[in-house]
């Protein structure tokens, strides 16, 4: 992937979560966005690119949490507060497979963190 790709890239990324701010529910979210397939292959790439945003944020968060006295939920809770827009998108696109397989990592970094 070149630069402009990966710029191109974070851009799409933006005018989701821009749309997102105003109506997540919204179902042109993943719609008319440039170069999306190119870039991402389709809609469910743009989604699974979100998905990895907040993975990388939550475990930036749970690496802190301990030394602030947090708990992974007060860590969670934190960054869903800090970014509504991106949640909430990812909450209204829960895979039901994914959300289950997401809960036994939300015990450990509780457990983890309390440590």
């Amino acid at each position: 992937m070149t630069w402009n790709d990966q710029h191109a890239r974070t851009e799409v990324l933006h005018d989701v979560l821009a749309r997102a701010a105003i109506d997540p529910a919204d179902p042109m979210l993943f719609e008319n966005l440039p170069d999306r397939d190119r870039l991402f292959g389709g809609a469910a790439g743009v989604l699974a690119a979100l998905r990895y945003r907040w993975a990388n944020h939550l475990h930036a968060k749970l690496d802190i949490a301990g030394e602030r006295g947090m708990t992974a939920a007060e860590a969670y809770r934190e960054l869903a507060a800090e970014q509504p827009a991106l949640r909430a998108v990812l909450d209204i696109h829960a895979d039901p497979v994914r959300a289950a397989d997401s809960r036994p990592y939300a015990r450990t970094a509780e457990r983890v963190t309390a440590a």
